[in-house]
């Protein structure tokens, strides 16, 4: 059954009770993706995981994955998302269903799929290949849960992300470049502190360093929150190179994050 496009190309309610029953119906089904946090917190993952496993003959797992959501000691939109694909990557042994879930319709089924893959591997340079379509998805909450399943990987083998990643910000996909910055960020979102980039900020700049200009303001923001974490513990060096920049790069891209990264310093 074709949906209505007035739903495909909706702007989704500012509240949870402003869903119009037919929408979250079709978000818990996995048939449309959500348009705001709003709709992605209403989602009941567990409606769409059953919908899920059936599409896929292995409604048997089910109930080992509900006991796991259940039994989390504390329940959130980002918890279920983590345990559900956790739990998947114990399960699933053909690939293909990860290629069935990477591509689903669902943005919430297509985070499971990158905390699935990404739970199953820690070695950095296989992780950032399998984890940059992630990276690229259409969709604002798989770009936000790619960096969750990978920060603290990335992190213990700093150097190496650092030098895998910096070639990313060549992408042409802004998508990608601005995951480049996002995801070492030395503080960062909801997401563990990365201690050496805290006391070292010096060595994210082959990821800084190539975007202090780029013409995408998603990307540009992801370069000066990364400054401004950085300003929180070593704010005598992003005024240096906020000054570096300021002399080298005449823009008003770059003298937009230079704003924007030094502004816990110039409260």
């Amino acid at each position: 059954m074709d949906i209505d496009p007035q739903i495909l190309h909706r702007k989704g309610g500012r509240k949870a009770e402003d869903i119009p029953k037919e929408v979250l119906a079709l978000l818990n089904a996995g048939r449309i993706e959500t348009v705001n946090l709003t709709e992605w917190l209403a989602v009941d993952q567990l409606k769409v995981l059953k919908t899920v496993l059936k599409t896929i003959n292995k409604e048997v797992w089910y109930p080992q994955i509900e006991n796991a959501v259940l039994g989390q000691k504390k329940i959130s939109a980002n918890n279920n998302t983590k345990t559900i694909g956790t739990q998947l990557s114990t399960l699933i042994e053909d690939t293909k269903v990860f290629e069935q879930l990477k591509s689903h319709d669902s943005d919430v089924v297509r985070c499971w799929a990158c905390w699935a893959i990404a739970s199953r591997e820690k070695e950095v340079n296989k992780l950032t290949t399998l984890m940059k379509p992630f990276a690229a998805d259409r969709h604002f909450g798989v770009r936000e849960v790619v960096i969750f399943a990978t920060k603290e990987k990335l992190a213990a083998d700093l150097e190496n992300a650092i030098k895998i990643l910096s070639k990313w910000t060549n992408s042409k996909d802004e998508n990608v470049r601005r995951y480049t910055a996002e995801v070492l960020r030395p503080i960062g979102v909801w997401t563990k502190k990365i201690p050496a980039l805290i006391e070292h900020p010096e060595l994210g700049l082959p990821l800084l360093e190539p975007l202090r200009s780029d013409p995408a303001k998603y990307v540009q923001n992801a370069v000066a929150n990364w400054l401004n974490d950085a300003s929180k513990s070593q704010a005598a060096w992003v005024r240096q190179i906020c000054e570096k920049w300021e002399k080298e790069s005449d823009t008003k891209e770059t003298a937009y994050i230079i704003k924007r990264g030094m502004r816990t310093i110039n409260k």
